[in-house]
Parts: C-alpha cells; structure tokens; sequence
C-alpha cells in the first residue's frame, strides 16, 4: 500500500547502512591494530587463551633474562676460582723446588717469601670474588633463580665455598725450619686444595651448563607460545582486506538505496496533484 507517513523503503536501507558502515569499521580497527579480537565480543574463548598465553610469555622472557644473569654470578665465581688454581699450580712449583736438595735453607726462605706472598693472594681472590655486593667463593653463596613457569621454576645456584682450608703451611721461613720436610708437608697441602678447587669449579660449571640449557628451552618455549598466540589473535590481513572492500561497496550501495528510498515520498506526492 502506497504511504507517505512511513517510508519503509528508506527505514530498511538505513539499517543496512549503519551495519555496513559499522562492518567496514570493524575490519579497519583490526586491520589497523593487526589482531583479530580488538572487542571480546570478537572471540571471547580466543581473547582468553591469547591473554594467558601472552602472560606465559611475558614470564618466560623474565626467566630466560634470569638463566642468563644465573649463568653469569657463575662465571664470575668461576674466573674467581680459575685464578685461585693458577696461583695454587705456582705455589706447587714452589714446594717441588723448595724440596729438591739443590737449594739451601736461604734459598728456601726466598722460596717461602714469594710461597707466602701467594698465599695471600688467594685470600684476596676470595674476598675480591663478588657478584652485586655478594661474596660468591667466601660467603657459602646460594641463591635461587626464577627460570620457569609456577612454584617449580626456581633453581638452587651454589658457588663454591672456600672460605676454610685455603691457607696452607709455608715450606719455610727464613734460615730457620726452611726444610725438604716442611717443603714435603706444604706440597701435600697443595695437593689437597687443588682437589679441592677442581670439586669446586667442576660443581660450578655444571650449574653454567644447566641455566644455560635452559636459556635456550625458555627460548624455544617462547617461539612456540608466540606462534601459537599468533594463530589465535593476528589477523589475516588479505582476508580481512576483503572484507573490508566488500562492507564499502555494500556501504556505497546502501547509500544509494537511502537516496532511492527518500525519493519514493516524492513520488507518491505527484498523486495528490
């Protein structure tokens, strides 16, 4: 029934104006922010799991960055306690000379001069050994590192503690006591505390290997959530490029059909003349 009181016509194309419009806006808001869900209303259950994936995430970069700073207070005890085995090795050539009968016990005092002068400086590598104000060798170090994902993610990190049976015996002081004896007694010490830092760097090379094997598995664990997450939340450009093209031309169209609609009125007023 023709009317002029109510253009239906121009009610309906004006309605599907406006979800034209708004789906031409849609596909613009994500192709300009590149995901897929901008609204929740986009996918709910994808905006969920996206959102605890990229909290995995943001963790695990945290735990790799821990791993890597782990492995480094290790190196650090470790170049402690390389330079403490380079000065025990001297001190070990020192008491095979001072051992050997071709030296006198003034000769072995200039021995024991430098012997204990060495002996020093190991005690000066320990107290010098420190990691952000932590004495690493010295002061029984243990610390945990966050290098995971919830409650089992920590791992233990225990430098070597050498701060008893460092020092040894002298093989002699001056002209007095300076004997192949105290030589023999000092160069079995020797023995011991190089045992001793052998243990030490040993345990801790084992923990460097550690965080840095797991360095590199956070690193492959964050490639694979990522891609992952990329599958959920990124938006196919090409597709929703599409989409956009075809919500303008129906926007275009509808456009049209509004100013087709709003002439119908105009029509029908020709039958009042």
């Amino acid at each position: 029934m023709p009317v002029i009181a109510t253009n239906t016509a121009a009610n309906s194309a004006i309605r599907f104006l406006n979800k034209n419009a708004s789906m031409a806006a849609n596909s613009v808001s994500k192709l300009s922010s590149g995901s897929r869900i901008v609204r929740a209303s986009d996918d709910a259950a994808g905006l969920a799991i996206s959102t605890k994936l990229t909290a995995d995430t943001t963790a695990l970069k945290q735990a790799g960055t821990n791993a890597a700073q782990a492995a480094s207070v290790l190196q650090v005890a470790d170049g402690g306690l390389a330079r403490i085995s380079d000065v025990l090795q001297r001190m070990k050539a020192l008491t095979a000379q001072a051992i050997s009968g071709a030296v006198t016990s003034a000769e072995r005092g200039y021995i024991n001069a430098e012997y204990t002068a060495l002996n020093s400086e190991v005690q000066g590598i320990l107290d010098t050994t420190t990691f952000n104000g932590s004495e690493l060798i010295k002061g029984a170090y243990n610390e945990s590192f966050f290098v995971g994902l919830g409650a089992s993610g920590a791992i233990n990190a225990i430098a070597a503690d050498l701060t008893t049976g460092v020092t040894v015996t002298a093989p002699g002081g001056g002209t007095t006591g300076a004997t192949n004896a105290n030589a023999s007694a000092a160069s079995a010490l020797i023995d011991t505390q190089i045992a001793n830092v052998s243990t030490a760097r040993a345990t801790v090379g084992a923990l460097i290997s550690r965080f840095e094997t797991r360095g590199d598995q956070i690193a492959t664990s964050v490639e694979n959530i990522e891609a992952a997450n990329s599958a959920i939340k990124d938006v196919d450009l090409a597709a929703e490029q599409s989409r956009l093209v075809s919500a303008n031309v129906l926007t275009q169209a509808a456009v049209s059909a509004v100013s087709q609609a709003n002439q119908i009125p105009q029509s029908l007023l020709r039958v009042l003349q």
